[in-house]
């Protein structure tokens, strides 16, 4: 029984939604000010040593 459906993970940047309610291998998962955000394969690429060194998003 489901008591209702998951939303698909959106890119905190760009808004892309996945495919399914899984999150995507390819996509990154960041931890920032307390809250669990996900940016997509292309975002993540752009954004890859803002990310490694844990640079909040606002500054990119």
């Amino acid at each position: 029984m489901q008591t209702g459906a998951m939303a698909n993970p959106t890119c905190a940047l760009c808004g892309q939604q996945a495919d399914s309610e899984d999150l995507p291998l390819t996509w990154v998962t960041s931890l920032e000010n307390g809250r669990q955000l996900v940016y997509c394969d292309r975002c993540a690429r752009d954004n890859v040593r803002n990310i490694e060194t844990k640079l909040d998003s606002a500054w990119w």
